[in-house]
């Protein structure tokens, strides 16, 4: 138990110390391009596409047309739309790939990683830094004798840090979506799922 302790410890002050990378001009822009886009795209590999698709969710329910990328159900994207990738290392094939894609049939990008240097970061239009321990922080060759030797450098697994403080970061975002559009906790329930 001790271990989860450390863990549970180690992922809470990541979400913590957050906040120190959120710049309210981007916040203020993201905001933006996710309300006068007509559409709004969001992805994310692995366990950052499950962040990406809640994320999305709390889009329909504030009343923002939104689709996840790769879902059958998806349209084109268009330039009156916006794309929001959500990458730890701003290096995933599929998610770089998907941007340019995007950018070239004109429509905005919105990124969050923890690298803005990226190549994903290069792309965007508007980029969050959401600080997190990536796989890409991971030196593989040592990592199995650490965890022998017990000396751990982090107790989370890959992109956990990074994909839970994106989540928390989104949820944020939501509630400052809600205050901009004037919407409250009633009209999103109107709009969650009945079918369940």
């Amino acid at each position: 138990m001790k271990l989860m302790k450390a863990a549970i410890e180690e992922i809470l002050s990541n979400i913590e110390s957050a906040t120190e990378f959120i710049d309210d001009e981007t916040v203020n822009e993201f905001m933006k391009v996710l309300t006068e886009s007509k559409n709004v795209f969001v992805m994310g590999a692995g366990r950052s596409g499950l962040v990406a698709k809640a994320f999305a969710m709390r889009l329909v329910h504030l009343g923002i047309s939104a689709y996840v990328v790769g879902e059958t159900i998806s349209p084109a994207i268009y330039d009156d739309d916006c794309i929001l990738a959500i990458s730890g290392s701003g290096e995933t094939n599929t998610i770089v790939s998907a941007v340019d894609i995007a950018k070239n049939r004109g429509s905005k990008a919105l990124a969050l990683t923890s690298y803005p240097e990226s190549s994903l970061g290069k792309l965007a239009d508007c980029v969050m830094k959401v600080k997190g321990r990536t796989k890409i922080d991971i030196d593989d060759e040592d990592y199995i004798k650490r965890q022998i030797d017990g000396n751990y450098v982090s107790v989370t697994p890959l992109g956990t840090a990074f994909e839970l403080t994106s989540l928390i970061f989104l949820d944020g975002l939501i509630a400052e979506l809600m205050q901009k559009m004037g919407k409250t906790e009633d009209d999103l329930k109107y709009r969650h799922t009945v079918l369940e």
